[in-house]
């Protein structure tokens, strides 16, 4: 049988925790995250369905909802004590997939999880993408996006994104970062590798002023998680 994973979102501590335990017993991966920014970090495990509340600090749930909703496929449920039209056909156009207004009752929120997983199994493929903050990587797209905005990378500049990003945390020297993502090319040799990570450096840094690609000297380069 399926286990399916849910991420849980929503600043109200107590509901998380009811929330959890329900679905915990109904044989469901919980995840959870009680603000936008923190949920970033755990869309990386690749739920098949987000429950997302509206109203949250740092960055709110229709905020998060525009800047995911091209990078995950499964549905996004709101959940929240907002009850005008207007505030359902904002969550909505926002990508939302559903609408549940707050109190709630568990099983009628299930039987709609449920629905949506359903429809979802239908789509099949789901991209494998890494938030940090709001630098996103898609794996499967080969893109790299600031918010909603794409970042423009040479094949071999990503190349190099992708493998110290997606092994974050990790020192590689020179030499390993170009056989690992150079090599095929059949020219140059490790010393490209500075410049590209220069040229990416450049790139990262008309968005953010955080050193993504940090060099460990005397060792090599690693991605700051």
């Amino acid at each position: 049988m399926t286990q399916y994973k849910i991420l849980l979102v929503d600043d109200d501590k107590d509901l998380l925790k009811m929330l959890k335990l329900y679905f915990d017993k109904k044989g469901y991966l919980v995840f959870q995250a009680e603000n936008g920014i923190e949920a970033l970090k755990k869309i990386e495990t690749e739920p098949d369905i987000i429950l997302l509340d509206i109203n949250m600090p740092r960055l709110d749930g229709l905020s998060l909802c525009k800047l995911i909703r091209d990078k995950v496929s499964c549905p996004i449920l709101f959940l929240t004590a907002k009850i005008q039209e207007q505030d359902r056909i904002n969550g909505l156009l926002s990508g939302g997939d559903d609408y549940i207004v707050k109190p709630f009752s568990l099983k009628e929120l299930e039987a709609r999880i449920i629905a949506h997983l359903k429809r979802e199994e239908r789509h099949g493929q789901k991209a494998k993408i890494r938030f940090f903050g709001e630098l996103g990587i898609d794996f499967a797209g080969r893109t790299v996006t600031w918010g909603e905005e794409e970042i423009e990378f040479t094949k071999m500049e990503y190349e190099i994104i992708e493998f110290l990003a997606g092994n974050a945390g990790y020192v590689y020297d020179k030499e390993t970062i170009y056989e690992r993502v150079c090599a095929y090319e059949g020219e140059g040799d490790s010393r490209v590798v500075t410049e590209l990570i220069r040229r990416i450096r450049n790139k990262l840094s008309k968005y953010s002023e955080r050193e993504w690609i940090e060099t460990v000297w005397g060792c090599g380069y690693k991605w700051n998680k």
